[in-house]
This record gives C-alpha cells, structure tokens and sequence, in this order.
C-alpha cells in the first residue's frame, strides 16, 4: 500500500508566491485608488472625500485586510503556517468588521443630501454597488474559514472575497469613473483572470471555487445595475436608510 507524500515545499513555492504576488498587486490597486482621497490625503486637500470620522475607520479597516492578506499569504509563502493559522481568527473578526462598517458607511451616504462622493448616480439607486460587496465579501469569507483544512480551496476563497471588494478602489482610479460600469466592472474582472490562468496552468482545468466564485462575483454586477432602479430597491433602500434616524 503506497503511503501519501505531501510534495516537497520547493514544489510549492510557484504556488505560494501566486498568492503573494495577487496580494501585493490587489494592495497596489487599492493605494492607487484611494490614494489622493485616504493615504496621501494631506496632499490633495481639495480632492473630494467624505467629512465623518467613520469613513476614516471604515478605511482603516479595509486597509488592514488587504495588508492582512499580504501578510498571511507571505507567511504561507514562507513555510510559517503556524503562524498564519494564529492569525487567522483574528482575520475572521475583522471581515465582521468590515461588513458592519462597510454597510453602515454605504447607508450613511446613501442617506446624506450629497449622495456618494464624486458618484453623479442617485444615491439610494448606488446603495446596491456597495451593499452587493458586503453580500459577496461575508458568504466568501465564510466559505473560506470552513474550508481552512482544505488550502486549495480556502485560498481561492480569500482572494476571490478580496477581489469582490476591488471595484471600490478600481472606480476611483483616475478617468475609470467615465468608463462608466462596464468600465470599472470589467476592470475589477481582470483580477480573475491570473487565477484562471493559473489554475488552467497548474490544474488543467478551473478549481471548481474559482469556477463557481468567479461567476458569482461576475453575474452580481449586471444584477445589482438591473435592480438598483426598480422600485422595490428603492423601497428597501430607503426603509433602510431611514434606520439611521
């Protein structure tokens, strides 16, 4: 009877540094994007951003996850495994977080008479971009903490709930809000194509969560354009609006 050998790390250090590098290049897209309005704000006084102390939190938060998947992912990467499964609750506490504070930050603009900052679309209409993010992000994240015994697919899980959160730093890159949603849609679509790549490359075919959670996060952006200017959208957005005070 042949006994299982787990293959030798140098065969999976081309894996393991796919997965940094996503990282790397996912923290890129988000220091481009919130750049002039978050980390580099004393430079662009003038630059629009929002004026209540929560979106500096909410930012904050955000941050930190990304940076978190750097780091875990680095971790991987270097063998230190234990050290990325001691991290791990605490990566579970914050994407709590983030969903409160992300949902609460869409309300809250959706809400003020100045609708989402630098978004010309009618603010209760916009509320579905953010709110569908919060409603891929948590069931991702979710899957991904299950399937914490099964690296293959609890990775994939990371980095595609990351993905779905992209389009937020993608739209504030500079001209790609004229693009229009096709535009920043189809740019947040292009962080899925190196996973499939690698998978085709590595696997022969599509792991069934890069399958799966790719065509999710694809087919919730026409859906959430779809039912943002229907009526009962707007009826559930302004319901839940209004929760606020």
């Amino acid at each position: 009877m042949t006994a299982s050998v787990a293959p030798p790390r140098r065969a999976l250090l081309p894996e393991r540094r796919f997965y940094t590098g996503m990282a790397i290049v996912i923290l890129a897209a988000v220091l481009v994007g919130f750049g002039r309005s978050f980390f580099l704000r004393p430079l662009f006084p003038d630059w629009p951003s929002p004026s209540e102390p929560i979106f500096y939190v909410h930012g904050t938060a955000f941050t930190a996850w990304i940076i978190l998947l750097v780091v875990q992912t680095s971790l991987v990467a270097r063998g230190r495994t234990d050290t990325h499964r001691i991290v791990g609750p605490f990566a579970g506490a914050l994407a709590v977080l983030m969903v409160v504070l992300g949902t609460l930050g869409a309300l809250i603009s959706a809400r003020r008479p100045s609708g989402f900052t630098g978004v010309l679309v009618p603010p209760l209409q916009f509320l579905a971009i953010p709110i569908f993010d919060m409603v891929l992000f948590a069931p991702l994240v979710a899957l991904a903490i299950a399937q914490r015994r099964n690296p293959q697919s609890h990775k994939r899980l990371m980095l595609l709930a990351t993905i779905s959160l992209v389009a937020a730093a993608v739209v504030r890159w500079p001209g790609v809000l004229t693009l229009g949603p096709l535009g920043f849609f189809g740019i947040t679509d292009l962080f899925l194509v190196p996973l499939v790549v690698w998978d085709l490359r590595t696997r022969g075919r599509l792991h069934p969560v890069t399958l799966w959670g790719g065509l999710l996060i694809i087919a919730s952006q026409p859906l959430r354009l779809i039912i943002s200017g229907t009526a009962p959208w707007l009826a559930f957005a302004r319901w839940a609006t209004g929760l606020l005070g």
